[in-house]
């Protein structure tokens, strides 16, 4: 089985040598001290990353504004935990991150749907009612790709203004993106304190160390400090230490460096193979950034998209379905075709062409 599996990465590419060095350090430094930690993650990880996020991601803040939780997805519940209460309206992309409007339905929220288009949010076209709270993606919309250039993103800060709304901006690959610099964070730009950053280590070290991060308003602080006491005290601390240590020497900065060369020379792979074996037959979208490319099978019709994803499986390929990732599945799109979410991050370029070439036979089955 070759699969297009979005989120999953290369083994390959994890740091291993210098994640066990730095990991064996903490746990020396540590064999005196095994107590509960602070809530709001480790000092040296917090100073570490508002300077690295200062360089990478042009963010503006303080360590006391970062509080260290497990992964982004702990983060969003965070957020509609504190924010957010039954029947409040809330904002989501449409098309959007599943897990995302999951929690905020969780919590009793109206979750209303906010349309976007191959810029991101349309930010024009946001309603002009009391909203507590809307999550975004701006700098690459998930799952289509957009890159929500400055204007939409003052209009956006001064409709939150209006409303005395959150903004949550999740920036879950923003570090990759190909042939010219990542764009910078939202948060950079916002002057009101309205902006709520969510980063992850998913997608540049592992998924399984569970470790992200939020940059939080000065007004949010302690009552989000308070909050991740009481769900879970703290993330884990020898690996807050041993992540501290990679980025203070510099060893994580290249190796973001290294795993996005690794990623481009793949995503090349995939669009390659497309052009080759499926001329003509797709339009690609959001392969500026990220991990996963959104591919539109212009010769298959948007009702056999769940039959396709079992057909291709048959021959030996796993690709997933984008109507699932809309509110209503697919009611919503204009599209007439079929959608697939393609992330290479895991594959060789042999493994994305051959995978390209067995989904080229599941689409000539369904014919």
């Amino acid at each position: 089985m070759i699969d297009f599996l979005y989120g999953a990465l290369a083994f390959d590419d994890f740091p291993i040598l210098a994640w066990r060095k730095a990991y064996s350090r903490a746990l020396v430094q540590r064999q005196h001290r095994l107590y509960y930690e602070a809530p709001e993650g480790e000092r040296m990880l917090r100073e570490a990353l508002a300077g690295y996020l200062r360089r990478a991601r042009s963010l503006i803040c303080h360590p006391d504004q970062v509080v260290i939780v497990h992964g982004s997805q702990q983060a969003i519940d965070l957020c509609a935990r504190v924010l957010v209460d039954a029947k409040d309206r809330v904002l989501v992309e449409e098309p959007c991150y599943v897990m995302a409007r999951r929690i905020f339905e969780a919590v009793g929220a109206n979750v209303q749907e906010a349309p976007v288009d191959e810029q991101g949010l349309v930010s024009e076209r946001l309603p002009e009612r009391r909203s507590k709270l809307i999550y975004v993606t701006p700098s690459h919309q998930f799952p289509l790709g957009g890159v929500m250039p400055i204007t939409r993103r003052k209009e956006l800060l001064a409709w939150a203004e209006r409303q005395q709304a959150w903004i949550v901006e999740d920036d879950y690959d923003g570090e990759f993106r190909y042939g010219m610099r990542p764009v910078d964070a939202l948060q950079s730009v916002d002057d009101k304190g309205s902006v709520i950053y969510i980063g992850t280590f998913s997608k540049a070290l592992s998924p399984q160390l569970r470790l992200g991060y939020l940059v939080l308003p000065d007004a949010l602080v302690s009552v989000f400090r308070e909050a991740k006491r009481l769900m879970d005290r703290h993330a884990p601390s020898l690996e807050q230490a041993a992540l501290a240590s990679l980025i203070v020497d510099g060893t994580y900065e290249r190796h973001v460096r290294r795993c996005r060369r690794m990623n481009e020379s793949r995503r090349e792979a995939l669009l390659r193979a497309l052009d080759n074996h499926l001329p003509d037959a797709v339009e690609v979208m959001g392969s500026a950034s990220g991990l996963h490319v959104v591919v539109w099978l212009l010769q298959v019709a948007k009702d056999d998209e769940a039959e396709l994803v079992r057909v291709a499986r048959k021959q030996g390929v796993g690709v997933r379905p984008i109507s699932p990732l809309y509110a209503s599945g697919d009611q919503h799109r204009a599209r007439q075709c079929a959608g697939i979410i393609l992330g290479y991050a895991s594959l060789t370029p042999a493994d994305i062409d051959e995978g390209v070439r067995r989904l080229v036979r599941a689409i000539q089955a369904l014919g």
